[in-house]
């Protein structure tokens, strides 16, 4: 168990908390959520000792192991994969140190030999002896495959450091869990696993995340902070919304009868209060008037932008014509002879676990890079904009929000231009910030604001969730989901992919095209796609 005591965090004059009371029990996972800037990590970092708070303390059950999931994803580089992962158990890969520093002396004593049995009855009982398989099981579950365990972490992707430093924290079976975030930078295949490992864990775990379809599967409680105050709610995501949306209706519903009661009282007050023969019930009536109190309703720190892609034309029924499109990159079959057509009512899911694949294809239809074969063909009734994965390129000038997003606009009146600022929560002066000091989240919203104003009827997104909260990618999923052209989209948001999909594609490893009409959990359940894709992999496989 883990609890925060009376907790304060102060930051200059302002209060991040304020007298944070809240308990962590075994066998839950609590899902942390709340506003971009509400402290979720900051809390989380209080919880594990990184953070020392204002006043107030944080106990845990005397001789509970808690682990969290490191940000930092250098601080590794000079060690090996599996290595790193064992370090997740502090203690563990002491007593290994230990131990084989013990049986490499040359003069080995007596001492040493005591020390040396005592090292391993206490490696025993830490299951030591299983240390390695169980860390290779942890990186194989997240993908890291076997002959990448004994490389070191410099050697690896960004991508593949997050899934290790991941296994690091799940090493051991600690007995408290931090995670923030954890499903940044995972594919769907990952992402599932991970699903199903917190689902069996039976510990504590506190968990931050932007994923609602991830934190309604593991989650049993949600702490919810808000205004400096984190509330508990009984269930996954969806049960906080509802419950936290039926308390706010009650309040008002309460509030409205007290306001009706309050001005019956006030009218019979008014009326009879001079009234010799009513004076007693006036006074009475005062009395009851003085002790009604209105519930505070406080508005959310949430803010949710508003996000609808109109299309400035109708899209008639030749969409894309892709015939034979192959690429290779560094010696690697990235696509291989890919074919399929558009039409004018698909919106397509790219899924699986090439993220390179998925954004070369997108970049050859923007007209970005070339393909080595092939062709593909856009309708003449077509305008499409397109979401990049990096888009760190468009941000490199001096412009301000408002002169660049009007440069993407046919109505290059200001007022025009604001108000898709506005929708996108750049209010007021936000207009005139220079994009080189915006964070990724904003960037992003400049980005969704640009898709907008353009009108087209064709949208291609990679992965356009990264850096959002989970306001405005509720708010995204609803913009797709309302969108009434054609949508060709990447991202790790099950429920965007769920909700929004109605034909899925996978480009499987050698870059062959799976196509299928159907939704994304229909897919994932199909085995025939699970067939196809062993068939896809053994078919590589014998190729190299």
């Amino acid at each position: 168990m883990i609890s925060a005591n009376n907790v304060t965090l102060r930051v200059g004059k302002k209060a991040l908390f304020e007298d944070v009371n809240i308990k962590f029990t075994e066998g839950n996972c609590y899902g942390m959520i709340g506003a971009n800037g509400a402290g979720k990590s900051t809390f989380l970092k209080i919880l594990s000792g990184q953070l020392e708070p204002t006043q107030g303390e944080v106990v845990i059950t005397p001789g509970e192991r808690l682990s969290f999931l490191q940000q930092d994803h250098y601080k590794y580089d000079d060690c090996v994969v599996l290595d790193t992962v064992i370090m997740g158990n502090a203690r563990l890969y002491e007593i290994m140190q230990e131990k084989d520093e013990i049986y490499a002396k040359e003069d080995f004593t007596d001492e040493d030999g005591i020390k040396a049995s005592e090292l391993e009855a206490e490696f025993a009982t830490m299951n030591g002896w299983e240390a390695e398989s169980d860390a290779a099981n942890l990186l194989n579950g997240l993908g890291i495959s076997t002959e990448l365990h004994d490389k070191y972490l410099r050697d690896l992707t960004g991508a593949e450091k997050v899934k290790v430093l991941l296994a690091q924290a799940l090493f051991g079976n600690p007995d408290i869990l931090l995670l923030d975030e954890p499903t940044n930078h995972l594919d769907l295949d990952a992402i599932a696993w991970l699903e199903e490992f917190l689902i069996n864990f039976e510990n504590t775990v506190i968990v931050v995340s932007h994923d609602r379809y991830f934190l309604n599967k593991v989650c049993t409680q949600i702490a919810d902070i808000d205004y400096g105050k984190i509330q508990l709610y009984a269930g996954n995501y969806d049960f906080w919304y509802e419950s936290s949306q039926l308390l706010i209706r009650q309040m008002k519903e309460a509030n409205k009868k007290k306001e009706e009661k309050i001005k019956e009282l006030q009218e019979f007050i008014s009326r009879f209060s001079a009234n010799a023969s009513k004076s007693k019930q006036a006074t009475s009536r005062k009395k009851a008037l003085e002790k009604i109190e209105l519930d505070e309703i406080k508005p959310s720190s949430r803010k949710y932008p508003y996000i609808d892609f109109r299309p400035n034309r109708d899209i008639g029924n030749e969409v894309l014509c892709v015939e034979g499109l192959s690429k290779t990159i560094d010696g690697e079959k990235i696509l291989d002879n890919i074919s399929f057509t558009l039409g004018h009512d698909d919106k397509v899911a790219l899924v699986g676990g090439n993220e390179l694949a998925k954004t070369v294809l997108f970049k050859i239809l923007i007209g970005e890079m070339e393909p080595d074969e092939g062709t593909y063909k856009w309708g003449i009734t077509t305008s499409q904009a397109y979401f990049p994965k990096d888009f760190g390129g468009e941000f490199d000038n001096d412009y301000t929000i408002t002169e660049w997003l009007t440069q993407y606009s046919e109505n290059k009146d200001a007022t025009y231009v604001r108000g898709f600022l506005g929708r996108m929560l750049f209010a007021g002066e936000d207009g005139v910030k220079r994009l080189k000091v915006l964070s990724g989240g904003e960037k992003v919203r400049c980005l969704l604001s640009k898709m907008m104003i353009s009108g087209a009827n064709v949208l291609l997104f990679d992965e356009p969730t990264n850096h959002l909260d989970m306001e405005s990618i509720t708010a995204l999923n609803n913009g797709m989901i309302k969108f009434s052209g054609v949508l060709l989209f990447s991202s790790r948001d099950h429920q965007i992919v769920q909700t929004t999909a109605n034909r899925i594609m996978e480009i499987v490893p050698g870059g062959k095209l799976i196509d299928k009409i159907t939704t994304y959990d229909e897919y994932l359940a199909s085995d025939e796609m699970a067939r196809k894709r062993a068939t896809y992999t053994v078919q590589t496989d014998d190729e190299d």
